[in-house]
């Protein structure tokens, strides 16, 4: 994986735990959607929630994760945000999920597609140039 573009550090809850005692699959999702929301406010002008128009916003349009290893509470997860390679209205992110102290070893990786769309109508529309490599 590329050197990150952003990098989120959460503290996992008890209550992100599952009955075997590991981080359950479906808090990996909120981990990694929290980490698009900042890295995506990161971007935006002061106040508002992401790059763009108000009239405008992403739509999550794909998901896949790969699980390498069970995190275990109590633990810090760290992950690392790039961006692949966007389209007219779509842009790829791809994310590594590592626990502190631990940062040599992968948990699970994914990489999530994003469409960018008209808040009024619902159908794709262009990137904001700020999402476009330079």
């Amino acid at each position: 994986m590329p050197d990150p573009l952003f990098t989120i550090r959460l503290p996992v809850r008890w209550g992100d735990q599952d009955a075997l005692g590991h981080v359950n699959n479906a808090v990996y999702m909120t981990y990694f959607e929290q980490a698009r929301i900042e890295y995506l406010a990161s971007l935006a002008p002061d106040g508002a929630a992401w790059p763009g128009p108000e009239t405008q916003g992403p739509v999550l349009v794909a998901a896949n994760v790969t699980f390498r290893r069970p995190v275990m509470y109590p633990a810090t997860v760290v992950v690392e945000v790039t961006r692949g390679e966007p389209g007219t209205s779509s842009l790829p992110l791809d994310y590594r999920l590592t626990v502190e102290g631990d940062s040599a070893t992968t948990y699970a990786e994914a990489r999530m597609t994003l469409v960018w769309v008209d808040r009024a109508t619902g159908r794709p529309t262009a990137l904001p140039e700020m999402l476009r490599p330079a």
